[in-house]
């Protein structure tokens, strides 16, 4: 009776299993997706921020350096393009009064926030539509706008997706 009943408890789940149909299907979990009751998968990247694209990984050339720290080309809302610090230790992107003119924004609100030196600064902040460095593309991102800055700094509000490797020439952002 024992064996009998140990030999039903291994069949039955294995009979389970092969009687009711089971569809498996891998799923990049780094992509921002849903799926609906009928199994249709709907792309949500812009939702969530993010562009996806079909190499996890986007090298940039480093275009020049200041202090040792890599300056590489952003471009913003997929015209514009500047110069900007890749800042590993800022939180935000911060823009220049020349980049608000150029990309003709206006500012839509304000934030306080830390400097390196560690004093509270308060920004005047605004929106950008699409920011992007190689295939690498953040949507809809805060920025802060420094009037009195030189050269925008790009914070981890933009890369926060991805591990960054600072090469001695490029730049290489790996999606997580």
């Amino acid at each position: 009776m024992k064996s009998a009943c140990k030999l039903w408890i291994t069949i039955i789940p294995m009979l389970i299993f092969l009687v009711y149909p089971h569809r498996t299907t891998a799923q990049n979990v780094e992509a921002c997706f849903m799926v609906t009751s009928s199994g249709k998968t709907i792309n949500l990247g812009t939702l969530c921020g993010i562009t996806p694209t079909n190499s996890g990984v986007f090298r940039i050339p480093i275009k020049r350096r200041i202090a040792k720290t890599p300056v590489i080309d952003v471009t913003f809302n997929g015209n514009k393009t500047f110069e900007m610090i890749l800042d590993t230790g800022a939180t935000s992107v911060v823009i220049t009064q020349a980049m608000v003119e150029a990309l003709k924004i206006t500012p839509t609100g304000t934030m306080q926030a830390s400097i390196a030196d560690g004093s509270e600064v308060q920004f005047n902040t605004s929106n950008i539509q699409a920011i992007a460095v190689g295939g690498a593309v953040v949507n809809n991102v805060q920025v802060a706008i420094a009037p009195k800055a030189d050269i925008g700094l790009l914070g981890h509000d933009f890369f926060d997706n991805y591990d960054v490797k600072i090469l001695q020439k490029e730049v290489e952002f790996h999606r997580r």
